[in-house]
């Protein structure tokens, strides 16, 4: 599966909007009958558009009250620096997003903790773990805006 027509696309934006839909309410809003819709979703899923089905939660309210971006310039580019670095991050359960950067910092992480110590605590087991040549956090004061779901029922190709 390349390219998304109309309607898988608003298949797509309707599972983003709220995964709990029936098939029935889908099929609805894209204008198709229910067993056309349940293949489309199943082809979406099989080549890998749909990756999962899951809830959002509040992060204030689980007892993660501080989100840490954090800067990370590597001390070298090597295959075996890579491993060791997304070993260590897959080992931390409150890194929640890694990115691989191109400009002044090699990776950003988003991080989700309790508190600061709780953040320095990560940030030793993190820095224990691995070499790294510097290390920028920035600590997020508000959540202005957070989606998980993606335009593609208002973007054309």
């Amino acid at each position: 599966m390349t390219e998304l027509d109309l309607i898988d696309r608003k298949i797509v934006a309707e599972l983003m909007r709220d995964a709990t839909q029936s098939v029935a309410q889908i099929a609805d809003k894209a204008g198709l009958s229910q067993t056309p819709c349940w293949k489309r979703i199943q082809k979406l899923e099989a080549a890998g558009v749909l990756t999962g089905r899951v809830a959002i939660a509040d992060p204030a309210k689980l007892g993660f009250g501080l989100t840490v971006f954090v800067g990370i310039e590597a001390p070298d580019h090597s295959a075996e620096w890579r491993d060791a670095f997304a070993k260590a991050t897959d080992a931390l359960p409150e890194i929640m997003e890694v990115y691989r950067m191109a400009g002044e910092m090699d990776y950003l992480l988003r991080i989700a903790v309790p508190d600061m110590a709780s953040f320095d605590s990560l940030y030793k087991r993190l820095t224990d773990a691995v070499p790294i040549r510097n290390v920028t956090s920035y600590f997020a004061m508000e959540r202005m805006k957070f989606t998980t779901a993606y335009p593609v029922d208002t973007h054309s190709r």
